[in-house]
């Protein structure tokens, strides 16, 4: 019974992970989200695009990463930036489907403040290494 209830979560919330150590050594604001691998949220994501599934998708400090997706940085940055979103706003939510409805996913302002977010992100990280 225990190992069916732990299917049942998993396949709903998806596994906790804990991302690798370079990768929060290089990027140590990416312990502020909590990771998961897989998840209904995922295919809830994907029906609002039309699609089967999305590669991550953020609830609040949880981000949901599909199981074959690669989580390199700029996705892993990307998913955090939302994170911080939902913090800063608890309409955050409401405003990201209103935005995506209004201008589509990929001009609606969250994602494009996410995409931002990276690059300023990877770009610090890059002058930091260089010194």
């Amino acid at each position: 019974m225990q190992r069916l209830w732990r299917t049942i979560v998993d396949r709903t919330l998806g596994q906790r992970v804990t991302l690798p150590a370079d990768v929060l050594e290089r990027y140590p604001i990416l312990a502020e989200a909590t990771w998961r691998r897989g998840g209904l949220p995922l295919r809830i994501g994907g029906w609002c695009l039309a699609q089967s599934t999305v590669a991550g998708i953020t609830l609040g400090k949880t981000v949901f990463l599909h199981r074959n997706v690669r989580p390199d940085s700029p996705l892993l940055l990307h998913e955090l930036a939302h994170v911080r979103q939902f913090r800063q706003d608890k309409t955050f939510p409401i405003r990201y489907l209103w935005e995506s409805i209004r201008h589509g996913y990929t001009a609606n302002r969250y994602e494009v403040e996410a995409d931002q977010f990276v690059q300023e992100i990877v770009w610090s990280s890059t002058r930091q290494r260089r010194s």
